[in-house]
């Protein structure tokens, strides 16, 4: 039985206002999260990604109340990323209305941390979000960073989604730092080489810019195309891209 392909608008948060740039740098203000979450729950969207994507850098934790009142706006999944250091803020998260939570410096600098909290909560509530840059110094020419971009791990980003995986990780988001916000289709040599790494989940991100994007990425691997400018400022709607990932033959829902 083939499961259907996800339509996943992605919410980077900075300062309690949704934002988007080109490879994380010069950020443009995209809007309300409530409001926007309010919008995609009524537009088709099969789930939420909520990011907020300076709280490592800065050593903040995401915002709970608006982690709270975004859930309220919606009867779809929500995963939450974002300053995640512990399992007491996993644990604080689920309770604020996340159903996932997206695991990725902390994870890299604790691995324990993915390990325990797919124990306690389940496989099914960890994701492991990876920020991939390539690097001709990997095993894999793909590294995977921390900080949003910021900083390198030093480690190779296959090598490490198969631990994660290993380790309880239920679903990877997967972000090419190169593709992010440049429109210009996603890292499909990335998404296959995680395909064919892993046999969790993946959600594609990064990239997506024009209609013709999106079946690509879920021919190359992915089972989830996200994407957050183009839904953001209107440019495509979610069910623009179901039917076109119909029109390509994936079942969508």
């Amino acid at each position: 039985m083939s499961v259907a392909i996800r339509v996943i608008p992605c919410l980077d948060v900075d300062a309690g206002r949704v934002v988007k740039g080109v490879n994380f740098e010069n950020l443009n203000d995209a809007g309300d999260p409530v409001e926007l979450a309010r919008r995609y729950g009524n537009s088709g969207a099969d789930e939420l990604v909520f990011l907020d994507i300076t709280a490592s850098s800065s050593n903040r934790e995401t915002t709970y109340e608006m982690i709270r009142k975004t859930a309220d706006q919606l009867f779809i999944p929500l995963t939450v990323g974002g300053g995640v250091r512990t399992v007491s803020d996993v644990d604080q998260l689920l309770r604020a209305g996340a159903d996932k939570v997206g695991i990725n410096t902390a994870g890299i600098a604790n691995p324990e941390l993915i390990s325990d909290s797919a124990k306690r909560f389940g496989d099914q509530c960890v994701v492991i979000s990876v920020d991939v840059r390539r690097n001709k110094e990997s095993v894999s020419g793909f590294e995977a960073t921390t900080h949003g971009g910021r900083n390198s791990s030093g480690r190779d980003a296959i090598e490490w989604i198969i631990e994660a995986a290993e380790r309880g990780a239920g679903e990877v988001l997967l972000n090419s730092m190169d593709a992010d916000g440049t429109k210009n289709g996603y890292d499909l040599e990335l998404i296959s080489a995680v395909r064919a790494a892993v046999e969790i989940p993946v959600i594609a991100s990064g990239g997506a810019g024009k209609l013709s994007d999106f079946a690509p990425a879920v021919k190359a691997g992915a089972n989830a195309v996200l994407a957050a400018s183009v839904f953001h400022f209107n440019e495509i709607s979610i069910q623009e891209v179901k039917d076109e990932l119909a029109r390509s033959g994936e079942e969508v829902r």
